[in-house]
C-alpha cells in the first residue's frame, strides 16, 4: 500500500514538474518572441531612417550635379554664340571680297577686250609691213642674183674654169692641207706628251686609273679528291648514304660521286668549307674509319687546323708585305684569302703583289707608302666574307677594316679601289691602279687558249684592214701591236693617224682587259751595188 501511495506520489510530483517545466519554456519562448519583435522594429526603423538619410543625400547631388550641368549649357551656348559670329563676320567678308573679284574680274575682261582689238591693228599693220619689205627684198635678190651671175661669168671667162671645177680644185686643196696640218698637230702633241711625261705622272694617273680593268667570268668552286680506289666511293657513300648525308651537313657542301675514276668532287662557293671537306675526306680515307660519329669529329678537328693555318698564312703575308700591327681579325681574314681564288687568280697572292706595287708608286710620286702598301694589303679583304655578307667587296672590306681601327684613308682607299666611292686621295688611286696592274699583267689570271689566240688574231686582223699596212704582229699577250707600213703609201704624218685610226677600231670593235700599245714603223731602205 505504501509503495502504491509512493508510485502515485512520484507520478504527482514528476507531472508537477512537467507544468512548471512547460510554463517556465513558455514564458521563456514569449519572452525571447517580444525581445525579437523589438529589435527588428529597431532595425526597421535604423533602415528607414537611412533610406530617408540616402534620398536627401542623392536629391541633393541630383540638384548640384542639375546646377553644374546648368552652368556648362549657358557656356556651351555662349560659345557656340561667339562661333557664330565670327561665322558671320567671315560670310561678311568673303562677299565683300567676292565682290571686289567680280569687279576685278569686269575691268579685266574690258582691259582684255581692249588689248585685242589693239593686237589685232597692230597685226593688221605687221602683215602689211612685212608684205612690203619683202616685195623690196624680192627686187633686192634678184638685183644681187645679176650681179653675181655677171661676176661668176666674169671669173670663168679670167680663170678659163667653170665653177664646178673651181670648187672641186679648192675643196681637193683645202682637204690636202687640213690632214696634213691635223697629222702635224697630231705628232707635235705626242712629243709634248712624252716631254712631259714625268711632270705630269701624277695628273695622268689619276686619270687613266681605270682603264686597265679586267672582267673575266669563270672561279673556282670545285675540288677533287683522288681515292686509292674506286672501292671507296661506296664507303664514303655508307648504307642508305648515312655516311655522306653526314660528311654534307657537317661541312655544308656538296659530294659529287660520278663515274669519274678514283676520284670524287667537293662543290662548294666557300673555299674555307670546300677546304674544310677536302682535309676531312682525306683524313677519312687515310683512317678507315668512316662512320657518322668520326666524320663529325673529324670535321672539328680539320676546322680547327685550318683556322691555325689561316692565321699563320696571315701573319706570313703581313710579315712578307711589311705592314705590322694588324689586328688579330684582320689576320684571320688574310689568311682566309689563300683558300679564295678571283678568276684563277689566288687572293692571297693578289693582295701581297698589289701591295708591292701601290708601295713602289707610292714612293714614286712621293704618296704615304704605308698608307698605299697596308690599304693595297686589304684592299680585297671583303672577299673573305663576301658569301655571307650583302653589298659589294669593297664596301665589306671597307666597314671591316674600319670596325677593326684602321685610319680614314685606308678605309677609303679601299672602298673606292673598284669605284663603289669617288676616289679622292692619291693613295686611293695609286691602291686602284696597282690592284688593276695586279690583276690584267699577262699570266695573272687564267683564260682559255681559244679565247686568247681568237683575241690575238682580232687585233691583227684590225690592223691589216687599214690601207697601206703590210704586216701586223701581236705581241707581249696581247698589250701591243706593231704594224709594218708600206713606205711609199704612207708618210710620217699617215703613220701616226695610222696609230690614232688602229687604237679607236679596237677601242670600238673588241674587248680586251687592260691596255694596248699601238706602234706603227715605217722603214725606208736605199739599196745599191759597188761594181
Amino acid at each position: 500500500m505504501n509503495a502504491i501511495a509512493l508510485i502515485l506520489v512520484a507520478l504527482l510530483a514528476a507531472t508537477i514538474a512537467a507544468v512548471f517545466t512547460y510554463l517556465y519554456l513558455e514564458k521563456q519562448a514569449t519572452s525571447r518572441v517580444r525581445q525579437a519583435r523589438s529589435e527588428a522594429d529597431r532595425l526597421l526603423e535604423e533602415a528607414e531612417t537611412k533610406r530617408r538619410d540616402a534620398a536627401l543625400e542623392a536629391k541633393d547631388e541630383a540638384i548640384r550635379l542639375r546646377g553644374e550641368l546648368d552652368r556648362e549649357l549657358t557656356q556651351r551656348r555662349k560659345e557656340i554664340e561667339r562661333i557664330e559670329r565670327r561665322i558671320e563676320q567671315k560670310e561678311e567678308s568673303i562677299d565683300r571680297k567676292t565682290s571686289g573679284l567680280d569687279e576685278r574680274e569686269l575691268s579685266v575682261r574690258k582691259q582684255e577686250l581692249g588689248i585685242t582689238q589693239a593686237k589685232e591693228a597692230w597685226e593688221q599693220e605687221r602683215i602689211r609691213r612685212v608684205h612690203e619689205l619683202d616685195q623690196v627684198l624680192a627686187r633686192q635678190r634678184q638685183e644681187i642674183e645679176d650681179l653675181r651671175g655677171r661676176h661668176l661669168e666674169e671669173l670663168e671667162r679670167i680663170a678659163g674654169l667653170t665653177a664646178d671645177e673651181a670648187k672641186q680644185q679648192l675643196v681637193a686643196e683645202v682637204e690636202a692641207e687640213a690632214r696634213a696640218m691635223a697629222a702635224r698637230r697630231l705628232h707635235e702633241i705626242d712629243q709634248e706628251i712624252q716631254e712631259e711625261a714625268d711632270r705630269r705622272s701624277r695628273k695622268i694617273l689619276a686619270t687613266t686609273i681605270q682603264r686597265i680593268a679586267t672582267d673575266y667570268v669563270a672561279e673556282t668552286s670545285v675540288s677533287v679528291v683522288p681515292l686509292p680506289s674506286d672501292d671507296m666511293k661506296g664507303r664514303i657513300i655508307g648504307r642508305e648514304g648515312r655516311n655522306i648525308r653526314a660528311l654534307e651537313q657537317a661541312t655544308g657542301v656538296d659530294l659529287i660521286v660520278d663515274d669519274t675514276p678514283e676520284a670524287i668532287m667537293v662543290s662548294g662557293f666557300d673555299p674555307v668549307r670546300r677546304e674544310v671537306a677536302r682535309r676531312s675526306l682525306a683524313k677519312l680515307l687515310q683512317d678507315g674509319r668512316i662512320h657518322p660519329a668520326r666524320i663529325e669529329e673529324v670535321v672539328n678537328k680539320c676546322r680547327l687546323e685550318l683556322e691555325q693555318v689561316m692565321r699563320e698564312e696571315g701573319e706570313k703575308i703581313a710579315y712578307e708585305a711589311n705592314v705590322p700591327g694588324l689586328h688579330p681579325d684582320l689576320i684571320k681574314l688574310l689568311g682566309r684569302l689563300k683558300f679564295r681564288t678571283s678568276y684563277g687568280q689566288n687572293v692571297l697572292h693578289h693582295s701581297l703583289e698589289t701591295s708591292m706595287i701601290a708601295a713602289a708608286m707610292a714612293g714614286e710620286l712621293g704618296a704615304d707608302i704605308n698608307v698605299s702598301k697596308t690599304a693595297g694589303l686589304l684592299h680585297d679583304i671583303g672577299k673573305a666574307v663576301d658569301h655571307e655578307v650583302e653589298g659589294p667587296h669593297a664596301l665589306i672590306g671597307a666597314d671591316i677594316a674600319k670596325r677593326l681601327g684602321r685610319s680614314p684613308k685606308i678605309v677609303h682607299a679601299i672602298a673606292a679601289h673598284h669605284g663603289e666611292e669617288e676616289p679622292q686621295t692619291v693613295e686611293a688611286f695609286i691602291v686602284a691602279t696597282a690592284d688593276a696592274i695586279s690583276g690584267a699583267r699577262p699570266g695573272a689570271r687564267r683564260e682559255m687558249i681559244e679565247a686568247y689566240i681568237k683575241r690575238l688574231e682580232a687585233l691583227e686582223g684590225v690592223a691589216n684592214s687599214f690601207e697601206g699596212v703590210e704586216k701586223s704582229f701581236a705581241i707581249q699577250a696581247g698589250r701591243e701591236v706593231r704594224i709594218l707600213v708600206q713606205p711609199n703609201g704612207v708618210d710620217d704624218l699617215g703613220a701616226s693617224r695610222l696609230a690614232r685610226d688602229v687604237a679607236k677600231k679596237i677601242e670600238e670593235s673588241l674587248e680586251y682587259p687592260g691596255q694596248i700599245k699601238i706602234t706603227v714603223i715605217r722603214e725606208t731602205r736605199a739599196v745599191d751595188y759597188a761594181r
